[in-house]
């Protein structure tokens, strides 16, 4: 469920794109939101699931949220911005065989552009909401995890 809050972000973020480049809503557009459906959802997992595997090892649902947003933010913005500057060439392509991949294009990078400011707020705070009790991740703790020598959380100075 957390991670299809995703979905409407990069759909809203795609249909507000088409509207500022006075674009109908097209078969190929629809194509863009499957393909953007994919790698939304692809980051929206990133984020989850090492937030869990954090939770884990036995770190506080807050604590986790915070090394996750340390240790995924690279490559959850590495995934979105290679797909928006590929994507870039098609969107601003002239000619008339443009015309047919550009509403394509505009929705991929509206989308992301949305959904990745978005997914890296709204899905932490989501996770936090539906965790329920503080306490209740801590049957399900694996003795054998250990949290890496790399996301120690006495290590992150917060400004």
């Amino acid at each position: 469920l957390i991670i299809m809050v995703t979905l409407p972000l990069s759909y809203t973020g795609g249909v507000i794109a088409l509207l500022v480049c006075d674009m109908p809503l097209s078969i190929v557009a629809v194509v863009g939101f499957i393909l953007l459906t994919g790698i939304v959802v692809n980051n929206g997992i990133v984020f989850v699931d090492y937030a869990n595997q954090m939770r884990a090892t036995g770190l506080s649902r807050h604590e986790a949220l915070v090394l996750t947003g340390k240790h995924r933010l690279r490559p959850i913005l590495m995934t979105a911005l290679t797909t928006i500057i590929a994507m870039i060439t098609t969107a601003l392509a002239v000619g008339e065989s443009a015309e047919m991949s550009q509403p394509m294009a505009i929705v991929v990078i509206g989308g992301m552009v949305y959904a990745t400011a978005l997914t890296l707020i709204v899905v932490p705070i989501i996770y936090d909401l539906m965790g329920g009790k503080e306490g209740d991740g801590d049957a399900e703790r694996t003795p054998d995890l250990e949290v890496p020598p790399s996301a120690r959380y006495d290590d992150i100075v917060l400004d």
